[in-house]
């Protein structure tokens, strides 16, 4: 059943993933290629959460997820993309989905974000320690994106 204020595409163990999640958990939108199931599987001395959003784009669900959670303001880069390797960057690949994702990022949270990139292997390495992969159906090449929890403050209280 439909929650009031959820985004639709916010599945249900995704809402509840999101809902324990604490201070510097990191969650992974990880595209169709990336190897989620051995990442998890295999991540370091933890039960990572894997998440299937199969048919969901990444940016509709970094667009869902943003409504939900804060980034981490004490990180200087609360925002991880995997890096292009060599020979995509020799060829000047253009990665469009991390211009639409920085758009994206910029517009939902009012400002600039910083963002670092890593490179393939050691992307790997630090999905190991994310807090939940959501494997989507992301067909776009280096869709991959890593985001650092914040703090969710009630303002209203004092």
């Amino acid at each position: 059943m439909p929650l009031k204020g959820i985004p639709p595409i916010i599945s249900p163990d995704l809402l509840h993933a999101l809902a324990i999640m604490g201070h510097g958990d990191e969650i992974l939108l990880a595209d169709c290629h990336f190897p989620a199931t051995s990442i998890a599987a295999g991540s370091n001395n933890k039960k990572t959460i894997l998440i299937r959003a199969d048919g969901h784009g990444i940016p509709q669900l970094l667009d869902a997820i943003l409504q939900l959670i804060e980034l981490d303001t004490y990180d200087p880069a609360p925002v991880t993309l995997m890096d292009r390797v060599q020979e995509d960057k020799e060829k000047n690949l253009n990665v469009q989905i991390w211009d639409t994702c920085l758009k994206l990022l910029c517009s939902k949270i009012g400002h600039e974000v910083s963002v670092s990139y890593l490179e393939r292997f050691e992307f790997y390495k630090r999905a190991s320690n994310a807090f939940v992969i959501v494997q989507t159906g992301e067909t776009a090449q280096y869709g991959n994106i890593i985001l650092k929890n914040g703090l969710v403050l009630n303002t209203a209280a004092k």
